[in-house]
Order: structure tokens, then sequence, then C-alpha cells
């Protein structure tokens, strides 16, 4: 029986191999091929993962956690709301325990990438932290065979910061961004830089460089931190140093000043005896002032200062206000001459001796005798006027002239008697002609001392004014460089 049943069994092999060929029937089951390593390491490592505890297996052991940071763009700067709003990209790196294998068992595959939410990941936050970031979510980490995770992503930060807007357009500002853990002290969880620090100091690889800011350098810096004798918590600083760029604030804030300034400054050629130099300054008041309240929405505005160049605004307005008001007395002095008094002895001393000497003023008298040129025509005028000799009578007839010869000749002997008294008045009269003349002359004397000294004064405050204005404009300037440079 049993080679009988063998032999059967032997010409049933040919009819098996047939059946379980791809070809010998169309709806036969194809056995499964052996499942990938991804899927088979992927379960063998979150088979029995526990991500609520942290990942050593001595509690003793100190979980270090190494951090990294690059600037990507400086999004904006809220100088009221003391806000800084950064992209950043941030990687994280630590060792998990329980999150290694042996390669060769999983067709040599030395990393992967797992869910984010599957396994532990430390509480690492920035303290200075103000709204919640507009971030992309990135939803997996890499894991190598060793147990070192790394966790990369993009961050929009938006922290506070104490802006220091007083250089501004030329400011620096230097903001921090301090990375710790929230609950775990140093004795669980350590930081550390991934870099080195000068590698860190000075990468601009990833910044975007075409924006209002600058980016200098990123500072790092490791300290403990303690709240009342408690334990200690570990801290990374990362200092973001930025700079802005002054080009658009110089061409549409302080050129335009600067411009208004160089006219003031041209208008003191002006005729100071013309009205035209009072109204000119007058219309370059208005126009400060309208240029005043265009900017004053692009200058920050902050609770705690005032920026640098609002001071400057403000003294340019003070030098305007000076300079019309130095037009108004000029103007003053060299107007209605007639109701003035004589100049005193120590004016004219001061001014039309020692002045004109420090001013190097040569031509004060050529300059008088042209301001008087006008006033002296008029008052020869008025002087012909009232010196004129009196018409003498004509004789129109026989009959006129009859009549005026036997009025001559009853009016003779009158005329003798009483010529003493005729010629005492007439010697009156002349004597107040002559006082007359002479106190017009007093008066246009008057008039020709209050002109030089209006002359010699416009000149001296001129100097003055301009000397005051170069020696702000000069200190304006090295104040803004230094502060640049440093």
């Amino acid at each position: 029986m049993v080679p009988t049943a063998l032999g059967a069994l032997l010409a049933l092999l040919p009819l098996a191999s047939t059946l379980q060929s791809p070809g010998a029937q169309r709806g036969g089951r194809v056995p499964e091929p052996s499942e990938p390593a991804l899927r088979r390491l992927s379960h063998h490592l979150l088979a029995h993962y526990q991500k609520g505890a942290r990942p050593v297996r001595d509690w003793r052991t100190t979980t270090n956690v190494a951090i990294d940071l690059m600037v990507y763009a400086i999004l904006s700067v809220d100088e009221k709301n003391q806000v800084l709003t950064t992209y950043i990209w941030y990687r994280q790196h630590w060792t998990d325990e329980f999150l290694k294998w042996d390669p060769a068992r999983f067709d040599n595959l030395t990393q992967i990438s797992l869910p984010v939410e599957s396994i532990w990941v430390p509480d690492i936050l920035i303290n200075e932290f103000v709204d919640v970031g507009k971030s992309p979510h990135v939803p997996y980490v890499y894991v190598s065979h060793h147990g070192e995770v790394q966790n990369l992503k993009p961050i929009q930060v938006m922290t506070a910061c104490s802006l220091d807007i007083y250089n501004f357009p030329f400011d620096v500002q230097n903001c921090s961004l301090t990375f710790t853990s929230w609950l775990h002290h140093i004795r669980d969880i350590n930081l550390s830089l991934w870099r080195q620090p000068e590698l860190v100091k000075f990468d601009r690889s990833v910044f975007m460089n075409q924006g209002e800011w600058e980016l200098l350098y990123v500072l790092t810096h490791f300290q403990e931190f303690s709240v009342k004798s408690s334990d200690s918590y570990a801290e990374m600083k990362f200092y973001v140093v930025i700079r802005r760029r002054p080009l658009f604030y110089t061409v549409s804030l302080l050129l335009p000043s600067i411009f208004l300034m160089l006219m003031d400054i041209v208008g003191f050629y002006l005729p100071p005896h013309s009205g035209e130099r009072v109204s000119f300054k007058i219309t370059l008041l208005l126009g400060y002032s309208v240029f005043l309240i265009i900017v004053s929405d692009t200058l920050p505005a902050t609770a705690v200062g005032t920026p640098l160049i609002g001071i400057y605004f403000v003294v340019c307005m003070a030098l305007l206000v000076i300079s019309l008001t130095e037009t108004i007395l000029i103007v003053r002095l060299v107007h209605k001459q007639d109701l003035q008094p004589h100049v005193p002895k120590w004016v004219k001393h001061l001014l039309l001796e020692r002045a004109t000497i420090l001013l190097c003023i040569r031509d004060r008298k050529k300059f008088s005798q042209s301001r008087m040129q006008n006033l002296d025509t008029s008052r020869q005028v008025e002087n012909n006027d009232s010196t004129a000799k009196p018409i003498p009578h004509v004789c129109e007839g026989p009959r006129d002239c009859g009549a005026v010869g036997s009025t001559r000749s009853a009016l003779a002997f009158a005329g003798q008697t009483e010529g003493s008294a005729a010629l005492q008045e007439i010697l009156c009269e002349t004597t107040a002609i002559r006082q007359l003349l002479e106190k017009r002359e007093e008066f246009r004397e008057a008039a020709r001392e209050w002109l030089q000294v209006g002359y010699v004064l416009d000149v001296l405050l001129f100097r003055v004014y301009l000397a005051a204005v170069l020696a702000y404009s000069i200190t304006l300037g090295t104040l803004w460089s230094v502060w640049r440079d440093a």
C-alpha cells in the first residue's frame, strides 16, 4: 500500500505545480511579498513607545537639546507697541534612547521620518512671545539609528523688544530671543548650541536682504535662570542685531527740511527796507508747518521718548521763527525814521564803530547814502515848494494901473513909517523857515543813523544765525555718524 500511495503523490506533483503557476488560473491568489523596511521599522519603534515620558532609561540622565537659529526675514518693527516680528528657521536636536535600532535588521536603513505627534518633543518656548506666530506646520521629524532626533521648522515670531528710536532713522536695534524649557529643570533638560557661535553670528545665507532692515549679526549666550532660589532653568539667548536703512527717510524727511532752511538763509539777501522779506519768511514758516504735518505719520511714536529727528524738526522751526523775528526787528528800524529819536551813543559805539570793524563792513557810508537818496529827493521837492517866491501882481488895464498908482502914492508915507515893522516880520519868517529846515535836516540825520544801525545789525544777526545753523548741522551730523558707525 505504501508504494502505491507514494506513486500516486508523485503523479500529482506536476498537476500541483501547474495549478500554482501564474498562467494556470486567472483568479489564482498570489502570495504577498515581505513588508517594506520603513513600515517594519516604524512599527518596531512606535509599537510600545510612550511619548508622555522623557525618553531616558535612567531618570537621572539629562536630556541635552541642541538648538540652532537662522534669521530669514525681518517682517515688521512696531515702535509704538514695542513688538518685533521675524521669520526664523529653527532647529532642535536631542537623543531619544527608545528610538534606536540595528540597521542590519531593516535593510541597512539608518534614518527615518516619524510624526511629531507620535514621539516625545521637548517643551522649548521663547520667553518673549507676545502672540501666536503664523507658521507652517511641519508634521515630521528625522530620527537616526543612534536615536538622534532632528526637529526642523520655520516660525514666524512676534516678540517683545525694547526698541530705542532716539537715533531714528540711523538706529540699530538689539532684540533677544530666549529659548528655554517652560517646565523642566536644568537637571532634566539642558540646552546647548548646535553650531559654533562664530558660524551663527555672521550667517546671512538665508536672510532676505532687500527690506528696510539689515541684519548685522546674531549673538548667542547661555545662562542658568532661577526664580526665588528655586531650581535652575537652562536658557539659550539669541541676540538679533539689526540696522535700519536710512536712505528713504533721508530723501523724504531730511532733504526737504534742509532745502527749506537753505531758502531761509538765502532770504536774508533780500533788502531789509522792503516788505518782501517779511512775507517770504512767513511763507517759509507756513510751508515748514505743512511739511511737519505731512511727515508726522512717518515718524515712529513711543511713550518713552522722542526721536532725535523730531528734536531736529522742532529746532528748525524755532530757527525759522527766530529768523522771522529778526526780520521784523530790522524792518522796524529802517522804516518810519522820522518818528524815532537819535541813536543812543552806546549803540553808535557798539554797532557803528566796533561791529563794523568786527564784521569787516567798509562801505556803510556808501550804503547809507544810497538808502537816503530817495529820501533826499523827496525832501528837496518839499523844500522847493515851501520856499517858492510869491508871484507879483500884474495890471490888466489902464484903470487898474491908475488905481494901483494912486494906492501906492497913498501908502508911500505909511510904508515909510511901518517899514521897520515889516522888516522885523520878514526877519521872523526867515528865522522860522531856517529853524524848520534845520529840524528837517536833524530828522534826516537821525534817519540816516538808524539806517546804518539797521544795516549793521542785519549783517550781525545774519552771521550769528548762519553760525548757529552751521554749528547745529555739524553737531547733528557728527552725532548721527558716530552712532551709525558704532
